[in-house]
């Protein structure tokens, strides 16, 4: 027989002599209340105006129930939030606090949420580069307005002209379980993936491009930096700048494109016979020294070297001879810094293991903002999830700059932000005047919000 249902609330015990009572009575509530802060980073850098200006809308006025700008907010603010998924949003349309970050708080025609579901979301990831198929396609995008936008927010986050920036490449893999457009087996990650190539500047991103694995890790990374390099110089005329990145990226073209550029660089050397037979002495010293402490010792030597016919040019060369317990480790660098400036060890141990921290924030990108879930068909809809995420980073890491300097919040994670000042459970209440969004009172970090909020409010 059907069970009955009952109209009594439910019950979980008793608790100090109280009958503990359950019900979903609450009226409206989230769990996101803290993104009311990002509201106020987004007006502090006008971050979802901008990227809905790299969109064109063909849409008729008067038929359209959620403009780009509202659609690009929800999409960058749910991953910020913790929301990879699209499907996601067939909920969170309903969401007070998101409605009133969207400005929104009722739909203009009957039978549709204040915000957009998952469809809607999904045509504006598949926006083509133009709108020659118009009659499908009414939102097109523009990539070289997304590239672009991103060196002006990092630009625009200094408040005069550094002395000296240093510009951090990568590649990374980004697995693929589907039959995705641009998919290839790579061996080095045994497996197949896309290979997104990611420029820093410290904390600022300044490029996400997504990239087929068949290809070399510096492929397409010389025309990314004359397009950066080209913007920051139009701003900067006379800064510093310096490239760094690992083996992969020591190609003799970027070397003289460096060098004719007035560009400092230092980038890994992979390793071969002849470099190791150039610092066998140091290597030899190193192992005397192991021998004796049973601790790991390194050498360095600072020698001219060129390639039998890659290179076009002799260039300087900073190898380090270490000895580990159980295993030699030597390594080496290519840089076109003079030995007065850096000396040997100096230019390894201080300049080029630093961009070990980029390496942080492409975990950033991937682990906490879904950088890497690009499940969809087409690379182009997937470059643009990809920029989605990236955006996503962009606003953390202007409320980590400008919210929360100086405290103790200030080097945490994006996910750190996200579970201590996004993730606060709230009641809304919404009547003709106001708005009141009565967050928890137990909330850990309500002094860090506040000092954040106010830092933010507009002047």
């Amino acid at each position: 027989m059907p069970t009955q249902c009952s109209g009594e609330r439910g019950g979980a015990g008793r608790v100090d002599g109280r009958q503990v009572a359950v019900d979903f009575d609450g009226g409206q509530i989230s769990s996101d209340a803290g993104a009311l802060l990002l509201r106020d980073v987004d007006r502090t850098l006008r971050l979802t105006e901008r990227v809905a200006a790299c969109f064109q809308d063909g849409r008729n006025p008067e038929l359209i129930e959620h403009s780009v700008r509202t659609l690009v907010m929800q999409r960058i603010v749910a991953i910020a939030l913790g929301y990879e998924d699209l499907n996601d949003h067939d909920q969170l349309r309903r969401d007070p606090v998101l409605a009133t970050l969207a400005g929104k708080l009722a739909a203009r025609r009957k039978r549709c949420e204040p915000l957009a579901g998952k469809s809607t979301l999904n045509r504006l990831e598949h926006a083509p580069e133009t709108r020659d198929s118009a009659r499908y396609h009414k939102i097109s995008h523009d990539p070289a307005a997304f590239e672009t936008l991103f060196v002006d927010c990092f630009i625009e986050a200094h408040e005069t002209a550094p002395e000296e920036i240093i510009l951090d490449l990568d590649a990374t893999d980004d697995p693929l379980h589907g039959n995705q457009e641009g998919r290839f087996f790579h061996g080095y990650y045994g497996g197949y993936c896309y290979l997104p190539l990611y420029i820093f500047c410290g904390r600022h991103l300044l490029a996400a491009k997504l990239r087929r694995a068949n290809t070399d890790a510096s492929a397409g990374s010389l025309e990314e930096l004359e397009r950066i390099v080209a913007q920051v110089r139009a701003h900067w005329p006379e800064v510093r700048i310096v490239l760094r990145a690992d083996s992969g990226f020591a190609r003799d073209a970027l070397m003289s494109w460096c060098e004719a550029q007035r560009i400092k660089f230092i980038f890994g050397l992979a390793k071969n016979d002849r470099l190791k037979a150039e610092i066998a002495d140091e290597m030899a010293q190193a192992q005397a020294e192991h021998a004796q402490t049973g601790q790991p010792a390194r050498r360095f030597r600072d020698f001219r070297y060129r390639t039998l016919t890659s290179w076009s040019a002799e260039r300087r060369v900073v190898g380090k001879a270490e000895q580990l317990p159980g295993k030699a480790n030597p390594r080496f660098v290519v840089t076109n810094f003079d030995a007065e400036r850096w000396p040997a060890q100096a230019l390894y141990e201080q300049l080029y293991c630093a961009r070990g921290e980029m390496e942080n924030r492409i975990k950033e990108c991937q682990l906490h903002l879904f950088a890497d879930r690009t499940s969809t068909a087409t690379m182009r809809a997937n470059q643009l999830r990809l920029w989605f995420a990236s955006f996503a980073y962009v606003m953390l890491e202007a409320l980590r700059r400008i919210g929360l300097a100086g405290t103790e919040l200030a080097d945490a994670t994006c996910e750190s932000l996200r579970l201590r000042l996004l993730k606060i459970g709230a009641r809304v209440k919404i009547s003709v005047r106001r708005i009141h969004i009565s967050m928890a009172s137990s909330h850990p970090f309500q002094t860090a919000w506040r000092l954040a909020q106010a830092r933010l409010a507009p002047g």
